[in-house]
């Protein structure tokens, strides 16, 4: 038996701050647990031998079930006005902003990422549900003249249904936010399937929204991982749209798979993003953004700055500044005030930027720095390392490593920098560090990205901005911005005959 949202023997939506009571689907407006053994186990990756909770994941009864809960509650939050929805949106970031050091411990526990980055990512939540409260008042199309004096004529926007949102576990609370947030003010309701090694975050997220006004079944939580349950969640008759954020390939299947069935599919993919370093860079702004973009979050960020490539002549002045800083970072658990770069999210991920390393110096990079990690409680930790003279077509410079790796490639001069930068099949983001404004422009005009930075890291961008990138870095609409909120309706053009 599974206790469904309309099921009394369910967990009541007040949640406690225990993480073991988050381990849950939150469906119809209250948690629930699957009867059967749990097959989502999750172990704290500061500390392997310690379970955080478990749960079983959702089958497709559930998933079919889910889809039914959704698709009941839409019409009522549809006919919501739009300032009304608007309403629960402030209210939810209000909340968020109550909770926002429960949401970072939360994040720091069970993702590991340092405190620090994980209140940085609660912040980030506060500021898109903000923001996107307002487009409530802005919510609608436009007026336009018609050929005939007699026909008044204007677009308005309407909101899809039930739309599914997929979203990865290196910002467990943030890339939810972002996609439930515009999917809700554009009169949606929202399946979200988080990440099966970061839930919690994502049940909290819906627990604050339920508080904050949303009517019960408009936004619904399952985790579950990919296979049947996955596919049965894309390919339900019910579910009108697929925002995503995840690995290229799985990106590329989604969105196939969504083609089959004619609906649209919106898909933040991987990156390989390069910090550009030219001749006349202020280096000492340049290695804080580097070491900031490389080894922050632990690397596990798809804006992370996996690439520096540099201009020979100021080269080994940099590595050394780029070095000397990394030395000073402290690695540990998330929740120590004192740590700068966690674990990685679990065992898996850790082996497989091991074997990145591997690949490295098999390839013929130089392994210049490699962090000592001391004494550390048994946990899924990589140490930060910088290659030196990595060549373009090495895998290193070329594949998503997804961790606190960093590649430096060395380059004869500004073209030869841009060359490089474009040399992988990701477009998401790059930086520059120069004070010539002509090689700004140029690097503007040239590098192959979807956000550009100026003096500053490759990460992250402002909410109120589009997020997103080109080339195997994205499929569809970018998020964020005003624009987030097209990606979720459908335009109606009006005609209207008075003659």
């Amino acid at each position: 038996m599974v206790a469904t949202a309309k099921d009394p023997a369910s967990e009541s939506a007040s949640s406690s701050n225990s993480i073991k009571g988050l381990y849950a689907h939150f469906i119809g407006g209250r948690r629930v647990l699957p009867d059967g053994p749990p097959d989502l186990v999750r172990e704290n990756p500061s500390a392997s031998a310690e379970i955080l909770g478990g749960m079983r994941s959702a089958d497709i009864e559930l998933v079919k079930s889910t889809v039914r809960i959704a698709a009941e509650a839409w019409p009522a939050w549809r006919n919501t006005a739009a300032p009304s929805r608007g309403k629960v949106l402030l209210e939810a970031a209000r909340l968020m902003d109550s909770y926002r050091e429960e949401f970072a411990r939360l994040i720091s526990l069970e993702e590991g990422k340092a405190l620090k980055d994980s209140r940085a990512e609660v912040q980030r939540s506060i500021n898109i549900t903000e923001f996107m409260s307002g487009e409530g008042r802005r919510f609608g199309g436009y007026t336009s003249g018609s050929e005939s004096a007699t026909k008044f004529a204007f677009t308005t926007r309407q909101p899809l249904g039930v739309v599914a949102c997929v979203t990865p576990w290196n910002f467990p609370l943030a890339i939810p936010a972002w996609k439930i947030a515009p999917a809700l003010i554009a009169g949606n309701s929202v399946i979200l399937k988080p990440a099966s090694s970061t839930p919690a975050s994502a049940v909290r997220l819906a627990e604050i929204f339920l508080e904050a006004g949303l009517p019960a079944g408009v936004l619904n939580v399952l985790a579950a991982r990919g296979g049947p349950a996955a596919e049965a969640l894309l390919d339900a008759e019910e579910v009108q749209a697929v925002s995503l954020t995840g690995h290229t390939s799985t990106g590329l299947k989604v969105a196939a798979r969504c083609a089959g069935r004619g609906i649209p599919v919106q898909a933040e993919l991987g990156g390989k993003n390069a910090a550009i370093v030219l001749a006349d860079a202020d280096l000492d702004l340049a290695c804080a953004g580097i070491v900031d973009g490389a080894f922050g979050s632990t690397g596990q960020r798809c804006t992370a700055t996996s690439r520096t490539i540099v201009v020979e002549s100021v080269a080994d002045q940099l590595l050394d500044r780029v070095v000397s800083r990394a030395r000073q970072l402290t690695v540990g658990p998330g929740v120590d005030e004192a740590t700068d770069v966690g674990p990685a999210v679990t065992a898996d991920q850790r082996d497989s930027v091991l074997r990145y390393l591997e690949v490295g110096r098999e390839e013929g990079a130089e392994n210049v720095y490699t962090a000592q990690l001391g004494t550390l409680p048994e946990g899924h930790w990589l140490a930060p390392t910088v290659f030196d003279r990595v060549q373009p077509s090495m895998r290193v410079a070329r594949e998503e490593i997804f961790g606190p790796v960093l590649s430096v490639i060395r380059v004869p001069d500004n073209e030869a920098a841009f060359q490089a930068a474009n040399a992988v099949e990701y477009g998401l983001a790059a930086s520059v560090y120069t004070r010539d404004v002509r090689a700004i422009f140029q690097f503007v005009d040239k590098v192959d990205v979807g956000i550009a930075h100026v003096n500053q890291p490759t990460l992250g961008g402002e909410v109120h901005l589009p997020f997103g990138g080109v080339k195997s870095s994205g499929i569809g609409p970018h998020e964020q911005g005003r624009e987030a909120v097209d990606f979720f309706t459908r335009v109606k053009t009006v005609y209207i005959n008075y003659g």
